[in-house]
């Protein structure tokens, strides 16, 4: 009896909370003298740096890594609401980012960047880290795969045949059928996060689920 051949694509979703997040923040001062906006953003900078470095360095320490910018000036004359043009204002800036593994002590760390004057907290990068994420990657691989045996296995049966083998698997498109997709890579979500003038002690972060998706080609013969 001749093989019937079927071609199916498995698939798999699963979400994962992360356990690792990078805070990307800003410290600038503007003013109308270009030494002393320099100045002070020179000296917000040692503030953090010292803060950081200390929460680095711990043996229990939360952050895993961090780095900052050189600091950037620009100077631009700006217009007034009747048209003329008002004196040069001088902007000194220097963004930074701080990988944290310890997510417990995330606020802590947000209400202490957000103590300081000059600083902005521009967003939270939520991820795995690099074993988890490697470990959950092949979870959800390994579940697309038996998505796709399960698919063959119905399509099989449901016209009279009975088991099924696999003769090829393969990542999206690469058995030379047209589909859609492409290597399966995490997605990684982002939460935009505000704060207050003032720091919070009780600043909850609820990030959202990090969504890994995965696809399999497989082609099965059955009879």
């Amino acid at each position: 009896m001749t093989d019937t051949i079927i071609t199916v694509q498995g698939s798999a979703r699963a979400e994962y909370a992360p356990d690792r997040a990078v805070l990307s923040f800003t410290l600038a001062a503007d003013g109308t003298e270009r030494e002393a906006v320099v100045t002070a953003v020179a000296a917000a900078l040692e503030r953090v740096s010292t803060a950081l470095r200390e929460r680095h360095d711990s043996p229990s320490g939360p952050i895993t890594a961090w780095s900052t910018d050189r600091v950037a000036v620009a100077g631009q004359r700006p217009w007034s609401g009747t048209g003329e043009q008002l004196p040069l204002v001088h902007r000194a800036s220097v963004g930074g980012r701080v990988t944290v593994s310890g997510l417990d002590s995330l606020p802590e760390l947000v209400d202490a960047l957000a103590a300081e004057e000059l600083a902005t907290i521009d967003g939270i990068e939520w991820m795995l880290g690099e074993g988890r994420r490697t470990s959950v990657l092949t979870e959800v691989r390994s579940r697309a795969v038996k998505d796709a045996v399960t698919k063959a296995t119905v399509y099989a049966q449901s016209i009279g045949l009975g088991s099924v083998h696999a003769l090829a698997l393969a990542d999206p498109g690469m058995l030379g059928d047209p589909g859609p997709g492409g290597i399966p890579q995490p997605r990684m979500s982002r939460v935009a996060m505000t704060t207050s003038d003032a720091p919070s002690p009780g600043l909850s972060l609820r990030p959202e689920p990090i969504v890994v998706e995965a696809a399999v080609d497989a082609r099965f013969a059955a009879r």
